[in-house]
């Protein structure tokens, strides 16, 4: 996610300052990893160097100086652009889990204690109970419907991830005899 196009595309509410729009952030991507501060601020800091935004004022209402960012016409025809690109699918899958596994092969047929069918067995494990947690949290009671379509979009990812799992398992001797003869 393109968090200089996200908090570009949360001042087009108005000016804002760097907490209201992390804040912002954190409830419109409930899913998503929630913003240091510290990004917020820098991404703040260069989009007014490249003229995307700009400092409407500071206040203090009792507590901090806070300082209002909003975006420049600039900025709107970038968020333009930007809305208007298709997210090309990407070229090459890199994978944590697929990479696991090969070097868990690797690793076995060295000697090291590694057994990639106990990975892949775990690793189905932490998937389903992720799976459990988003189902209870996109069911629950008063779910907005931003957390219920995030989470529809992370069970959808896991589904396709426990799908290559039970495929991989099945195939797991193809692939350990593949990977030693090359």
């Amino acid at each position: 996610m393109s968090t200089r196009h996200v908090l570009l595309g949360l001042l087009t509410a108005g000016p804002s300052h760097g907490y209201d729009l992390k804040r912002r952030h954190d409830e419109r991507f409930p899913q998503a990893r929630p913003l240091a501060y510290g990004q917020v601020y820098t991404t703040l800091q260069r989009l007014v160097r490249d003229g995307l935004a700009e400092v409407e004022g500071t206040d203090a209402d009792g507590g901090p100086e806070r300082t209002h960012y909003r975006s420049t016409d600039k900025g709107s025809v970038e968020l333009a652009h930007w809305l208007g690109e298709i997210a090309p699918p990407a070229p090459f899958v890199t994978n944590d889990i697929f990479a696991k596994v090969v070097v868990a092969i690797l690793a076995e047929a060295a000697g090291e204690p590694a057994d990639p069918a106990a990975y892949l067995r775990a690793q189905r494990t932490a998937h389903m109970a992720r799976m459990r947690e988003l189902t209870a949290l996109k069911t629950a009671p008063g779910a907005d419907l931003a957390t219920v379509l995030s989470a529809d979009y992370a069970l959808s990812h896991l589904d396709a991830d426990l799908r290559w799992m039970t495929t991989t398992a099945g195939r797991l001797a193809a692939l350990t005899e593949e990977i030693r003869n090359v």
